[in-house]
């Protein structure tokens, strides 16, 4: 178990409003000094060597929220604060079930409070075995009422009994809080023969040994005591000759806070999460003001899990990182991959295009009258996720409306991903911005030079007049071919090839040497082929044509020129 080394000889201390911040921060310097042993443990529920890690995060936002309002000395609002901010804060499963520990301490003191006549002084040893006790129930519920002996619950129970029986027996908050100190090691010791997994990797469970070292903390911030203990550290073994690879789990664990949900969408939420992956966690908020849960789930589907929630409430913060022992094999904590390139379009030969390109695609919906407009901030914000990439280039190429492009990229950069939005209104300019994109460049220098590139890139197209009207290049009938720049027709011919070659002058006007034709579903291909690429080696000669039939709808043609 260790000896117990004096700091300093002082006098045991109430847990009091001010104690309990001091307690936090402790906490939080206790975790850094012990995140690589608890990260070394970690095996359980998977091998991702990221539990101190998440275990300190959490702690720091909890830390974060107390220390927000200086004028807490309540007792139960600072225990509520540190409640809110573990929450908000929450990472990782291991973060999920820290949360649900600090909700049990504010629950159980804001009811102490009440009965006090409205502010609680401290915490007795009454109140924290209750305290402790309640958040076994919130972190057994969390995880859907399964409790899975050998993990973290069991150092939880034994250290909640010891503080019980402390208070039952007439003892001081002190003397409970080293019983439970003492009970925790010894229920930690005993986590390998409970769980199977532990056993064969030789360690104890490292969400236990995490939860010791708050209460050492605690020990440390009471009695001016800290314990010193053995360093856990995983047994030396000989891998077995022969072993089939295991099976790859989930690739992405998947964070987010869900606000406007109610118990039953929790519930239904938490199956929902169970057919798309394992590990799920849902927690609600202690606090009426802050109301919502925090959602956890190991999943190959990053953006299903994410797009659950939204049938039962509103997710943000969304966290997506990407799980060591998955299928990208990086680092545990981050994302799949640092940066991608999403663009949207429209057609099978235009996906075909920008994915051989090595862009991801977004395509509108094919049922929608007007692809130009049937991008919903919502769909937006799914292909984002669907990325995987902690940075992303965004080509909207015309088929974006603005208000929805401002909606889905402002939703995706408060939810952790950084998203430049390039200026492509069309395809063209979209594949002359992915032409020069370089990942190993810092982000704003690729999104500068993807930028550039797609504003040098001059850009029109080719369609077919459906009605008689009146343009600024003269009156058209059904049937002709308008050539088409900006928002004005600056071509009105009596087929598509005739106003094709006629936009072709016009934009290479001002020279160029390259010139990119698209050809949609209403274009035919052939014949608009041959007649541009003898246009453009009879009256351009130093200028190359290129086309790719993409099967875009609406524009017969998009045109641009480099």
């Amino acid at each position: 178990m260790g000896e117990v080394v004096s700091d300093a000889a002082q006098a045991d201390r109430l847990l009091d409003a001010s104690a309990l911040r001091d307690w936090a921060h402790t906490a939080v310097s206790d975790l850094i000094s012990h995140i690589d042993e608890i990260n070394r443990l970690n095996v359980f529920p998977i091998a991702d060597a990221d539990t101190g890690t998440n275990m300190l995060f959490t702690m720091r936002s909890a830390l974060a929220e107390a220390d927000t309002d200086d004028s807490l000395g309540d007792v139960a609002r600072v225990a509520a604060a540190l409640s809110a901010g573990a929450l908000h804060g929450a990472r990782g499963n291991s973060g999920v079930i820290l949360s649900q520990i600090l909700r049990g301490i504010a629950d159980v003191t804001a009811t102490a409070a009440k009965k006090a006549g409205g502010e609680l002084r401290d915490i007795d040893a009454d109140i924290l075995g209750a305290a402790l006790r309640r958040g076994v129930g919130l972190v057994v519920g969390s995880m859907g009422g399964q409790e899975v002996a050998g993990t973290i619950v069991s150092v939880l129970q034994a250290a909640a009994r010891a503080v019980e029986e402390c208070a039952n027996n007439g003892e001081g908050l002190a003397r409970a809080v080293m019983a439970a100190c003492d009970a925790a090691v010894v229920a930690l010791e005993k986590t390998p023969e409970q769980l199977g997994v532990l056993a064969d990797a030789g360690v104890v469970d490292a969400g236990g040994r995490g939860l010791l070292v708050l209460l050492d903390a605690l020990s440390a911030t009471i009695t001016g005591r800290a314990p010193v203990r053995t360093v856990y550290e995983p047994a030396p073994r000989q891998p077995p000759a022969d072993v089939a690879a295991e099976p790859r789990g989930p690739q992405f664990e998947v964070m987010y806070f869900l606000g406007g949900c109610d118990a039953a969408g929790a519930d239904a939420l938490r199956d929902r999460l169970g057919q798309l992956g394992e590990s799920v966690a849902i927690a609600a908020s202690a606090s009426d003001a802050v109301g919502g849960y925090s959602v956890h789930v190991h999943t190959n589907d990053a953006g299903a899990a994410v797009e659950a929630g939204l049938a039962f409430g509103t997710p943000r913060r969304i966290q997506i990182s990407a799980l060591a022992g998955g299928g990208t094999g990086l680092p545990p904590g981050s994302w799949a991959r640092e940066r991608a390139v999403l663009a949207v379009v429209d057609g099978d030969g235009a996906a075909e295009l920008f994915t051989g390109e090595g862009a991801c695609v977004l395509r509108p919906d094919p049922q929608a009258a007007d692809p130009t407009t049937a991008v919903t901030a919502q769909q937006l914000l799914r292909a984002l996720v669907d990325t995987g990439a902690a940075q992303v280039m965004l080509l909207p190429n015309g088929y974006v409306a603005a208000e929805e492009l401002v909606a889905g990229c402002t939703a995706a950069i408060g939810w952790g991903i950084d998203v430049v939005p390039l200026p492509t209104g069309s395809m063209v300019q979209g594949l002359a911005a992915l032409a020069v994109h370089d990942p190993d460049r810092q982000a704003v220098d690729d999104g500068y030079t993807m930028a550039r590139a797609a504003g040098a890139a001059r850009h029109g197209s080719v369609r077919i007049a459906t009605e008689q009207a009146l343009t600024f290049a003269g009156p058209c009938k059904p049937g002709d071919g308008l050539g088409i720049a900006g928002d004005e027709v600056l071509i009105v011919a009596e087929d598509i090839g005739a106003a094709a070659t006629g936009l072709v002058d016009l934009l290479l006007a001002a020279g160029g040497e390259l010139v990119t034709v698209l050809v949609g579903a209403d274009g035919d291909a052939d014949a608009v082929e041959s007649t541009l690429e003898g246009h453009v080696h009879d009256h351009h000669p130093g200028s190359e044509l290129v086309s790719y039939r993409t099967g875009h709808r609406g524009d017969a043609l998009l045109i641009g020129v480099e």
